[in-house]
């Protein structure tokens, strides 16, 4: 999940013959640059990724068995917010563990096998909350634009369609670039400028043609990255017509409230997103990419089941019958 604008970077049309290859030696770790740059930080750094995980794994976990233990959440919205908590404990453990080991050691190096998983279970959850965003702002057109189908529309059967539909089309994708990354051969240098295996910066490692996976990042990321927020945009502006021709003021704030939680969170990934790696014109930037990679699996994961939470009555009323320490 990583947009196209960066192809001109990762194009290689010209790689290492194999005779200059088997003199090289071949990357069988590779080093992660996280933060060393900023040594003077590494406890602020250590404290404040440490007081996120803990608060994302916390917060996700509670909405997860907020809605599994309370059947009047058995509904479609939160049906969709309980993929998207698992979603984020998976974003988050796969990046967390490995970079705060980083802070607190001299050097943080990776498996060349540790790195593939990662990049993998990354790039799969990324774009799976991506699609699944997309299917979280239907469902609220549906419930908004549509009131008197909705049951129809989104019945438990087509529910589980889109959620099933959602994990398997990610996980097909996913499987199709890190087989492409699997393919290429890094001869050195073996630093990655990030604190997590991410595919451009490991692109610009690689000794081989990375031609073909560039190719399909482009049109994976005209999906998840074009179409998917295209289709975001176009059911919220059914939705924000709908409400705005509702005539009455407790009508329009009954259902902009059913829709002002998902709206941020879709705002908040998106823009991290397209901050990093929209840039028409400019070369990878590692501190940028560095920034929004704390933005889309740190601070994401962490404020999604805050803001959910927060702003939802329903799902506090559940953790308070779950948790009665919550009354207080």
């Amino acid at each position: 999940m990583k947009l196209w604008v960066e192809i001109h970077l990762i194009v290689r049309e010209n790689p290492l013959s194999p005779r200059t290859m088997s003199n090289q030696t071949r990357v069988t770790e590779f080093i992660l640059q996280g933060f060393s740059e900023y040594p003077e930080y590494r406890v602020l750094l250590f404290s404040c990724f440490l007081s996120l995980y803990s608060v994302a794994l916390t917060g996700n976990v509670l909405i997860i068995l907020a809605i599994t233990f309370n059947p009047g959440l058995h509904t479609p919205m939160y049906f969709f917010l309980f993929n998207l908590a698992t979603m984020d404990i998976i974003c988050t453990s796969s990046v967390m563990p490995k970079a705060l080991a980083g802070l607190v050691s001299k050097e943080s190096s990776i498996s060349y096998g540790g790195c593939m998983a990662q990049l993998y279970f990354l790039t799969w959850v990324a774009s799976s909350e991506l699609l699944l965003l997309t299917v979280m702002a239907y469902d609220r057109y549906a419930a908004i634009c549509h009131p008197l189908h909705y049951s129809t529309m989104m019945s438990r059967a087509f529910c589980s369609m889109l959620a099933a539909g959602v994990w398997v089309l990610c996980t097909f994708n996913t499987a199709i670039h890190t087989g492409l990354m699997l393919r290429l051969n890094f001869c050195g240098p073996n630093v990655i400028t990030h604190f997590f295996c991410e595919a451009p910066p490991l692109l610009l490692l690689s000794c081989s043609s990375t031609y073909v996976n560039s190719i399909m990042i482009v049109l994976a990321d005209a999906f998840y990255g074009i179409l998917d927020f295209l289709m975001t945009i176009v059911s919220y502006g059914f939705i924000i017509s709908s409400i705005l021709k509702m005539r009455t003021v407790e009508g329009n704030q009954k259902a902009f409230s059913t829709c002002s939680s998902h709206l941020i969170v879709v705002c908040m990934y998106y823009t991290a997103v397209f901050y990093a790696y929209i840039s028409p014109v400019s070369s990878y930037s590692a501190e940028k990419s560095k920034l929004a990679g704390v933005l889309y699996t740190m601070l994401s994961p962490t404020l999604n089941p805050l803001i959910y939470t927060l702003r939802n009555k329903e799902v506090k009323a559940a953790l308070r019958k779950l948790f009665p320490f919550f009354r207080h």
